[in-house]
């Protein structure tokens, strides 16, 4: 280990950050493919989403291999496509090694279900023609970590814990390492706080930028590190495409599936928890529709803006209209039935009566029918904190922002316009507009795998000349701890607290599942204002390791608040509406039903699939040809963000025919 400026340098050939399920499928698979000179970086080890996030059944997405149904890789690779600014050669990739990266989770050690025959027998979920999801309940994704966890211990991995991404160091368009801050070293002048790596690759497994938003279903812990990226150059893609559904909030789970399913009673109170009404019966006054559509939010769990005009959607617009524009609080009550005390199955659509009735649950009240239909997911509320007993308690809830179907450009391998630099999971904008439940979960051990591929072929080099691209990186981080150190010595109260917090509520009420141009633009004002006066304005306890990490986190939050809010003021402004988990108010637009007193929020015209061939591209870094939203002063301490809208590539017609794929395989392993 070497040094620079009195910080420990540590030459590596590939660094991954985060430890989720794609962090350690990408670790694992560079051992196994004989990359032996990796590291691993985390913030903490067991934090994140893959580890503590779920729902009553999360789902896992692959190519069917049970049954009669016919299914190929090209047809799975066409569902994917479908869901609108989704490029081909990532769908095609992404179902091409589906079964590869299932099989190999199931030979790890993660109990996926299969019949006594070993068919891995399937299920359908939303967005999916076919009956390719599977699951192990509801922490399917914290059993694959789990085992990819105890395979990379196996291998010897070194992992870095309790490290906050501070910068990526890129030089002459190429990673040239990743600063990090130890967030376990006390600011005593001792030991320095920082450390480097110096690198060739950099795998990019740091999840969704959950830290934007106050109202999330993302696990306390997972933060996201896109900011830093976007800092070095890496280019966004599809940023303005979120996923909102709702969950509960404390505890933060998806309310999702059965929870649904068996109609639950929505109740909302003031904000102190008194005058306790029913008000979905406001929009939805025939008893049988109301029932019908609670049913349906179980497995059209996501809010979908094609579905809010009379549809199960309707339902995530009347809560956001309760606790956003009403300032109530949501409830479930699992304790009675809606609208009246007794349960009238008769009143169901034929659908939701067949499903109950299969289920043996056409009686009761939610809970009793929960507690029939899915135990677990009654014992599940029992064992966390707070506590909460479904029999004797309603369950608090909202519309939530539960995973971003953007992120960090991707190309056909995972390797973003940055070489050397792979954002996989979450972080990478491999998703389009819709995807099938599950299909995030596939996604990250296809990305992690196709980089670890490309990275094992390819980029074996040594690390670049680094001291001169370090340098500048380590000298403003530096910089800015001494600066709010100093103001917090002179007497300015500690701000980094505020800051996130202030962030996070601005962005659920601007920039959430209900937006305008106008309040994206509001809140990009205000975004921009923190962020350029940042460094002359942040003021974070020296003797506090928690404060300084967040003078980092608030600085990463706010830059990628910063180039999410350009991108959607870019969408709108290049003629974008309503579609996926957004609606987007059109004051020339419909109204969903029952909503009539309030045309000026929830009036919107749905996109119809106009835009479904074109990928919005965002850079933080000028970009020659691409064009600003927002013209800012070539000074401005903010920078700006940059945009191009291109065609979506399409799905590769490779050649097929064996022969000629063997012979390219032999001389160069296909990867290109």
């Amino acid at each position: 280990m070497t040094s620079l400026q009195g910080v420990p340098v540590v030459t590596v050939n590939t660094v991954v950050v985060g430890t989720g399920s794609a962090g350690f499928c990408a670790a694992d698979r560079l051992w196994e493919l004989g990359q032996t000179d990796i590291v691993m970086v985390a913030d903490k080890v067991n934090a994140g989403s893959s580890r503590n996030a779920g729902s009553d059944k999360q789902t896992y997405y692959k190519l069917t291999l049970s049954g009669g149904d016919g299914d190929s890789v090209r047809e799975m690779a066409e569902t994917l496509y479908s869901g609108g600014a989704m490029d081909g050669d990532n769908a095609l990739a992404e179902a091409a090694l589906s079964a590869r990266g299932f099989l190999r989770l199931c030979d790890l050690g993660v109990p996926f279900p299969q019949n006594r025959y070993g068919e891995f027998i399937g299920y359908k979920t939303d967005h999916d023609p076919r009956r390719r999801a599977t699951s192990v309940g509801p922490y399917t994704s914290r059993s694959m970590v789990e085992q990819l966890e105890k395979k990379v211990h196996r291998n010897g991995t070194r992992i870095y814990d309790e490290c906050r991404v501070v910068d990526v160091i890129v030089s002459d368009g190429a990673v040239a390492g990743l600063l990090v801050l130890r967030t376990d070293v006390p600011h005593d002048g001792v030991e320095s706080p920082f450390l480097l790596f110096r690198c060739t690759n950099i795998v990019y497994a740091t999840g969704g930028p959950a830290g934007m938003y106050a109202t999330r279903v993302f696990p306390n812990g997972q933060w996201g590190a896109s900011g830093a990226a976007y800092r070095a150059g890496v280019h966004g893609k599809n940023l303005t495409e979120w996923q909102f559904g709702l969950a509960s909030t404390h505890p933060r789970w998806n309310v999702s599936g059965t929870y649904m399913q068996v109609i639950p009673t929505f109740i909302s109170t003031d904000a102190s928890g008194e005058d306790p009404r029913e008000f979905l019966t406001e929009a939805i006054p025939d008893y049988g529709q109301l029932m019908s559509l609670v049913f349906l939010k179980g497995y059209q769990w996501p809010f979908d803006i094609r579905k809010a005009m009379d549809g199960s959607s309707l339902i995530d617009l009347l809560v956001y209209r309760e606790t956003v524009l009403r300032g109530r609080r949501v409830f479930l009550d699992f304790r009675r039935n809606p609208v009246h005390s007794d349960f009238d199955p008769t009143a169901l659509s034929p659908e939701a009566h067949e499903y109950l009735d299969r289920a043996g649950v056409l009686f009761g009240t939610p809970i009793e029918r929960l507690r029939r239909m899915n135990e677990p997911a009654y014992q599940f509320y029992l064992g966390k904190n707070p506590y909460v007993d479904l029999e004797t308690t309603m369950l608090e809830v909202d519309v939530c922002a539960q995973h971003n179907n953007g992120g960090l450009v991707v190309d056909a391998w995972w390797q973003s316009n940055i070489e050397g630099f792979f954002p996989v999971g979450e972080a990478g904008g491999a998703h389009g507009v819709y995807r099938p439940g599950g299909a995030a979960l596939n996604s990250g051990q296809v990305g992690a795998t196709r980089a670890a591929q490309f990275i094992a072929a390819r980029r074996g080099a040594a690390p670049r000349p680094f001291d001169a691209a370090a340098a500048p990186v380590l000298d403003a981080a530096v910089a800015l701890v001494a600066a709010s150190s100093a103001r917090a010595a002179s007497g300015i109260p500690d701000n980094t607290g505020d800051l996130l917090r202030e962030v996070q509520v601005l962005m659920s009420a601007k920039a959430g599942p209900v937006r305008s141009a106008e309040s994206i633009q509001e809140a990009l004002v205000q975004v921009h204002a923190w962020l350029s006066s940042y460094e002359s304005t942040v003021s974070a306890d020296a003797s506090s390791r928690r404060s300084i990490n967040r003078t980092f986190l608030v600085r990463d939050i706010l830059t990628s608040a910063y180039v999410y809010l350009s991108a959607m003021a870019d969408y709108v402004a290049h003629g974008g509406r309503s579609r996926g988990s957004v609606l987007y108010t059109d004051p020339d637009g419909a109204i969903p039903h029952g909503l009539t007193e309030l045309p000026s929020v929830f009036r919107f015209t749905l996109d119809g699939g106009a835009l479904d061939d074109e990928v919005q591209e965002t850079s933080w870094v000028p970009a020659p040809g691409w064009r600003a939203v927002v013209p800012r002063d070539a000074d401005d301490p903010a920078g700006e963000p940059v945009f191009r809208w291109r065609p979506r590539r399409p799905i590769p017609e490779d050649d097929d025919f064996f022969e000629n794929v063997w012979r390219e395989f032999r001389e160069h392993g296909n990867i290109h």
